[in-house]
């Protein structure tokens, strides 16, 4: 409901260039975000921005400005007033907020262009449905609904044994959590991408031997050199530069780590203007 509202509101004051006006002198000239030019995500980035400007579009609203104003009579202005001075419409904002942020910053990583992403979306999950329990102080009852609709896509579209192999063999990630490996989800996945992208069983075997190696930080894998970059590198580049003294296991982490990923299944408003905005211009900020 707040998301309707508040994409009421930002249609309203953009349909108007007065009343445009006014609440740019309100917010020190900044606007609204405009819906229909970023990439995705666009709601609730517009919810965000006026989140932002709370106290001054209150301002707004209760002005003599507004007061002396049409806006104050019609029955849109009306409605801007009333929602804008609810106080459960704020609330019902910021807990939007908190439920989204984590996920947008999921697809903004998802979409990124300084590292391939698929090794880092296992965790990016995690860690955004903990900041969303953080957020509500560990209380179910606030996301409980909401991690059950993250879980159902996340189990239907977005988590494939692909992720679970990435997240393992992302040397950032494994050699800062070594317990990784105690979890069945993620050797499952690891395992099953071996079976399924390595068809003969000799080369498996190899693979399988290998990781030993891996785990352990053995040969070049636990060179200073090896070991500073593991969070500054690429990890497909990681791999290239480390991974020499398991050559068949080297061979299979690149190819996974190299794989591309995009958000665009979550791109619900992406349409012509991909032909006008490109990627850097409409990074989320």
């Amino acid at each position: 409901r707040s998301l309707k509202k508040s994409m009421y509101i930002n249609a309203c004051i953009h349909s108007s260039v007065v009343l445009l006006n006014m609440m740019r002198r309100f917010t020190g000239r900044r606007n609204l975000h405009r819906p229909a030019i970023t990439r995705f995500a666009t709601s609730f980035v517009t919810l965000s921005f006026i989140h932002k400007q709370k106290n001054n579009l209150k301002k707004m609203v209760t002005s003599k400005e507004w007061n002396d104003s049409k806006w104050s009579k019609d029955s849109q202005g009306k409605k801007i007033a009333a929602y804008l001075l609810r106080e459960s419409y704020w609330k019902s904002v910021l807990c939007a907020l908190k439920l989204t942020r984590p996920l947008v910053k999921v697809l903004r990583m998802i979409n990124g262009d300084k590292k391939p992403p698929i090794g880092y979306i296992y965790e990016a999950m995690d860690k955004a449905k903990g900041t969303i329990a953080s957020s509500f102080g560990h209380k179910e009852e606030y996301y409980e609904m909401t991690f059950k609709y993250i879980d159902r896509r996340w189990e239907c579209q977005l988590h494939q044994p692909l992720h679970a192999a990435a997240y393992f063999l992302n040397p950032e990630i494994y050699y800062s959590n070594p317990s990784i490996e105690d979890c069945s989800e993620v050797m499952y996945g690891l395992f099953n991408c071996i079976s399924r992208l390595v068809p003969d069983l000799e080369t498996q075997d190899k693979i399988v031997a290998e990781l030993s190696s891996y785990k352990s930080s053995q040969g070049l894998f636990g060179i200073d050199m090896a070991v500073r970059q593991r969070k500054t590198l690429a990890p497909a580049e990681w791999w290239r530069a480390y991974g020499s003294s398991t050559p068949v296991l080297k061979r299979f982490a690149i190819r996974i780590l190299s794989l591309t990923c995009s958000a665009m299944g979550c791109e619900r408003n992406w349409g012509i203007f991909q032909q006008l905005h490109t990627k850097k211009r409409n990074r989320i900020a």
